[in-house]
């Protein structure tokens, strides 16, 4: 095999990890200075330094919270994508299921959940489903309306030619929808992943769950109520990564399955 002789900077993907990279750490830099230079108290903005060594000192009890949030989060996600794509499953079938449930939908997205996670608690014994099913809700509507879109974007052309030849409704499904749908799955689900920790977090901040089952936004709540700010940095930080390596993923899933023939994903 011939090896790359082409320079660094001009390979693909180079400067979409090092631009945003190069940014983050000149903020970060700037923050630290500034913090020092005007001496802000910890209490009100910690600086960069503070708040990594906070997050080394709490690191245990910190990252045993992000681990439940964590749970939670990737159990609401698991959810949403079976959920979504049965549902749009559904409404690809018959225009008038779709116009008559679609709104449904909608209601679930448009519904704040910190005004419905209450009652979703009080119904729940469990804490753990509880949380699960408000984090669900909140990821379920990008995976319900990308690929009930993608399922409908199909070439007339193709669709007619199926019909030509009497293939089937699984027939179209499986070889001609499926695969028409798959760049807007994805693209739902980068969306639905980070709605789903988001709707963990708040589910939490909701349910104020504390002790050894705690997650970040309980350890975030105690840390506001003792001033603890730098703690309180330290916990957002991990949400933070956290949503980030949830998008990377995805990002990464949707390449290897579209890059070998899409457009959307072909360098």
């Amino acid at each position: 095999m011939k090896p790359n002789t082409e320079p660094l900077v001009n390979r693909p993907g180079f400067w979409r990890v090092v631009a945003p990279l190069a940014i983050g750490i000149t903020l970060i830099v700037m923050w630290q200075i500034v913090c020092t230079w005007l001496q802000v108290p910890s209490y009100l903005v910690p600086t960069p330094a503070v708040i990594a060594r906070t997050l080394l000192a709490d690191w245990g009890m910190l990252l045993d919270s992000l681990l439940v949030t964590l749970k939670i989060t990737f159990l609401a996600f698991a959810l949403a994508v079976i959920l979504g794509v049965a549902i749009a499953f559904v409404f690809v079938q018959s225009r008038f299921i779709e116009v008559s449930l679609f709104p449904y939908a909608i209601i679930l997205q448009v519904t704040p959940i910190v005004a419905i996670a209450p009652l979703i608690i009080i119904w729940v014994k469990d804490t753990t489903a509880a949380l699960t099913v408000c984090a669900t809700i909140m990821a379920l509507f990008p995976i319900i309306s990308n690929t009930t879109l993608g399922l409908r974007s199909v070439n007339p052309g193709l669709l007619n030619l199926f019909r030509l030849n009497k293939a089937s409704r699984w027939q179209t499904l499986k070889r001609l929808r499926i695969p028409s749908a798959l760049p807007y799955f994805f693209a739902g689900l980068r969306i639905s992943s980070g709605l789903a920790l988001i709707g963990a977090v708040v589910a939490e901040f909701v349910a104020g769950t504390g002790g050894t089952g705690s997650g970040l936004a309980y350890q975030i709540l105690q840390a506001g109520f003792q001033l603890n700010i730098p703690r309180l940095f330290a916990a957002l930080l991990l949400i933070t990564l956290s949503g980030i390596l949830l998008f990377w993923l995805m990002s990464a899933l949707s390449r290897v399955m579209l890059a070998s023939w899409h457009e959307s994903e072909m360098t």
